[in-house]
């Protein structure tokens, strides 16, 4: 039999296979094409404080960080992340060794997994899931094991994790846990019974837990963020992630981190600098004055974005969607099922034509996508303006 040679055979790895372009990509072209307001991929448009920008300007002007910064990050912002650690959680990181900076927390998800998993390991993560999480899994040769958040109505309406699925999927090729809270795209905010619990799991199952915390600091009502790492016996197993982007609204300068005990950072670090090595350079010393802003920043923060909320809730609801309010982040699912719809891909590539709004379906970040199907995704991290007027637009719909 002859081989296949290397021109017929397909250019992209088996690994990824499954991975084209992503939907955000195809959506974000569709709100293009049609003149639609993106309320798909979650950035804001508007930038963060402008004392941050100016201090990022001053950095270039200063010529601090127009060369290659230091590989686990310039210390400036070593410092003020585990400033921000020990003031928000006392929760106590050594800058030169228990911080890595990196290129957002994407590329912080991406080394952590590239360096502790081999081939063959289990990785067992909460659906749906943001979509690099499963195309970083692959390409470190792991194998993703879901546990699906499942929807619960009535007056607290929201996605829930079931404890006892969580503790049946762990099995001996289990590596580690990949947590994210607050999370993506459910909005849902993991209690402190329910972090117990899987702290309790992962130290008597000797598991390593990855925990994306980009959304800290967008938590509301009585929501609380609890970092895992400060449950008994998570310190030294936890890999924590975080991120300028959705805490300061400069998700272009693509900052993010790592902090955990000196060997997993070493790890992670050990695969970081293979990837982009360093990066945003200048864009590290503001983000470092950023992190020490004052608690009034945050609270007005979480204000500004919860009123966004109830603004896209109401609006969304009065539409005749099925809304889960969010309890943390910026992202709104809702279940388009009470218009008659029941296949979210479909509904989200006619809804530009239809109302001229654009949204993301569900069902790209399950892998039982039949799970997912009813479910639609809105970003509302937009000006209050914008998001009056795709509540009008819905409306009519």
């Amino acid at each position: 039999m002859t081989a296949m040679t290397s021109t017929a055979r397909p250019h992209l790895n088996r690994r990824l296979a499954e991975f084209g372009t992503t939907i955000f990509a195809e959506m974000s072209a569709l709100a293009t094409a049609t003149g639609s307001i993106n309320l798909g991929q979650g950035f804001p448009d508007t930038d963060g404080p402008e004392e941050i920008r100016e201090a990022a300007v001053r950095a270039l002007r200063d010529g601090r960080g127009n060369q290659y910064p230091p590989g686990p990050g310039v210390p400036e912002l070593r410092t003020a992340i585990a400033a921000h650690q020990l003031r928000r959680y006392g929760l106590s990181y050594d800058p030169d060794t228990e911080v890595l900076v990196t290129a957002g927390a994407t590329e912080a998800i991406a080394a952590t997994l590239l360096a502790l998993l081999e081939p063959g390991d289990e990785v067992v993560a909460l659906e749906p899931y943001y979509d690099s999480y499963a195309a970083c899994i692959a390409m470190a040769g792991g194998r993703r094991v879901p546990v699906t958040l499942r929807p619960s109505l009535g007056e607290e309406a929201r996605f829930r994790l079931d404890l006892d699925e969580l503790r049946a999927a762990v099995t001996d090729r289990t590596r580690l846990l990949l947590i994210n809270t607050p999370h993506n795209p459910t909005g849902t905010v993991l209690t402190r019974a329910e972090l117990a619990a899987i702290a309790e799991l992962a130290v008597e199952r000797d598991l390593l837990v990855v925990t994306d915390e980009v959304y800290e600091h967008l938590v509301f009502d009585d929501a609380e963020h609890l970092p895992l790492a400060a449950f008994p016996g998570m310190r030294e197993r936890t890999v924590t992630i975080g991120s300028a982007g959705k805490t300061f609204s400069f998700t272009g300068w693509k900052v993010g981190w790592v902090t955990a005990a000196p060997e997993l950072v070493a790890a992670v670090r050990s695969a970081k600098q293979f990837l982009t090595y360093v990066s945003s350079g200048p864009f590290q010393y503001a983000v470092a004055e950023a992190l020490a802003l004052p608690d009034s920043y945050y609270d007005g923060f979480r204000a500004d974005m919860r009123a966004r909320r109830d603004i896209l809730a109401q609006g969304l609801t009065e539409a005749g969607f099925t809304v889960f309010k969010p309890a943390g982040t910026y992202f709104i699912t809702t279940d388009i099922r009470p218009l008659g719809e029941k296949d979210g891909f479909a509904f989200c590539r006619a809804l530009p034509e239809r109302a001229g709004v654009v949204a993301i379906p569900n069902a790209v970040f399950y892998d039982d996508r039949e799970a997912g199907a009813p479910f639609v995704r809105f970003a509302f991290c937009k000006r209050e303006k914008v998001l009056r007027e795709a509540v009008e637009r819905l409306r009519r719909m």
